[in-house]
């Protein structure tokens, strides 16, 4: 069955370099054993590393299995920690697109479209 992204049309990859998902397929699929959720496409920004490394997720630095991310990159967030991003006002940009559809069950449509980059809005 084919994965469907927020907007219900079919789901977009959100990054292949960085290869992202939370299956390293460049797409943001979820399943039972991504117990993050790991399904919102997102344009990572200075602020929001510096936010989920302060919450213990050092994004930014490369390991022998990790590339690390700077701003500008896309990379499959996990809802909750988007959304606990957003309350404290370092929200990255989302990939309407690309984030999947079971992300609505964490965070609002009109949430995401709030923080959606400007050429991503239907």
């Amino acid at each position: 069955m084919e994965s469907r992204n927020v907007l219900g049309t079919p789901l977009e990859i959100c990054c292949k370099a960085p290869m992202t998902g939370f299956y390293r397929t460049g797409s943001c699929e979820t399943g039972p054993d991504d117990r993050g959720v790991h399904t919102v496409c997102a344009q990572v920004t200075a602020e929001f590393l510096q936010f989920t490394r302060a919450q213990g997720n050092d994004l930014g630095t490369a390991t022998p299995y990790f590339p690390g991310l700077k701003p500008g990159d896309r990379w499959c967030l996990c809802a909750g920690r988007w959304l606990e991003a957003q309350q404290a006002g370092v929200a990255p940009p989302v990939i309407l697109a690309a984030t999947h559809g079971a992300t609505l069950n964490i965070v609002s449509l009109a949430l995401l479209r709030a923080h959606a980059l400007p050429h991503e809005v239907p």
